[in-house]
Order: structure tokens, then C-alpha cells, then sequence
């Protein structure tokens, strides 16, 4: 029996001065990056929660608490594999991974390639199963405005049971014998 699961991940961040920012374990040059408590790559993060969720394991925070002084300056990339190596353990393997990315700069269009391939790689799955789409917020909001970018990221998950349904394992180990009585 397959059992499959799918969990959303989102997460923003506030543009601050600096030179370049992480989106997908991919350094995009811009004139700007990201402040987080981590390294900021808003679109692992979003990745992180989906895949927490749909195993059922929580969030990014929980597993990587912001109060916790490994985790200042940590590389998402390894946050990533440590959260897979997690769903993995439960059972669970990735089908595929839908991704948006809310930014009005830096344009994206040119990095998407580099970016899926990159998740791809991290998570261990095809270029197939891994899609990024970029969008701007039409200049609304603090998206709009530059001050942020903001990721959303949706995970399927398939587990294989190695159980077999009660019923079925009955009917392949036992007779099954059924009296009918008319009244």
C-alpha cells in the first residue's frame, strides 16, 4: 500500500545591505542581501517547512530554533539534508517539489536553471521533480517595495507500507468461513 502526504512551506525575509543573496543554495550577485538568523536562503527554508510538514514532523523552527547558536550564520544547505535525512528516516521519499519565489529584484528568469538544479542535487531527485517559478508582487507591498523576498514551496511525499491491510493478511494466512442461516 502507498500512502502519500503533501505539505506548504513560506517563508520572508528582509532585504538588508550587502552584496549578493542565497535562493536555492544558489549566491545570486545583486547589490543586496537577506537578514536572517541563518544564511537567509529564503526558498530552502520554505522547502525545509514543506517537507517537515508533510512527513508530520513540524516546522523549521522547531528544528532549527533561531534562539539556538548553532544555527546563526548556519548554510540552509546542510539544514536541508539534515531535515531530508530526517523525513527519510521516517519512511517517507520525495515525489517532487513546486516552488515560487516573490521578489521584484533581482530578476530570476536566469537563475531558475542553475536553482532547480541545485535543489535537485541537494534533495537527491531529478531536475524533473523539481520546478521554480519566479514572480514580482507587481511593486505592492514590502515585496513590491524591494524590502523583502518571500518563498513558497509545495513537497509531495510517498511512503511504502510494508504493512499489509488487516484484512488482506488475514485472507492470504486464514480460511475464512462464512454461515449463512435463513430464518
Amino acid at each position: 500500500m502507498i500512502s502519500q502526504r503533501v505539505g506548504i512551506g513560506y517563508d520572508i525575509h528582509r532585504v538588508k545591505k550587502g552584496a549578493a543573496i542565497l535562493l536555492g543554495g544558489v549566491r545570486i550577485p545583486c547589490g543586496f542581501s537577506l537578514a536572517g538568523h541563518s544564511d537567509a536562503d529564503v526558498l530552502l527554508h520554505a522547502i525545509i517547512d514543506a517537507m517537515l510538514g508533510a512527513a508530520g514532523l513540524g516546522d523549521i523552527g522547531e528544528m532549527f530554533p533561531d534562539d539556538d547558536p548553532v544555527n546563526l550564520a548556519r548554510d540552509s544547505a546542510e539544514m536541508l539534508l539534515e531535515a531530508l535525512g530526517r523525513v527519510q528516516t521516517e519512511g517517507w521519499k520525495i515525489v517532487n517539489v513546486d516552488c515560487t519565489v516573490f521578489a521584484e529584484k533581482p530578476r530570476l528568469g536566469h537563475h531558475k536553471v542553475d536553482i532547480r538544479q541545485r535543489i535537485s542535487e541537494l534533495l537527491k531527485i531529478s531536475t524533473e521533480r523539481v520546478n521554480v517559478k519566479a514572480k514580482t508582487n507587481e511593486l505592492l507591498g514590502p515585496i513590491g517595495q524591494c524590502e523583502a523576498i518571500a518563498a513558497q514551496s509545495v513537497v509531495l511525499l510517498t511512503q511504502k507500507s510494508e504493512q499489509k491491510p488487516k484484512l488482506l493478511e488475514m485472507a492470504q494466512t486464514e480460511t475464512i468461513t462464512v454461515d449463512i442461516h435463513e430464518n
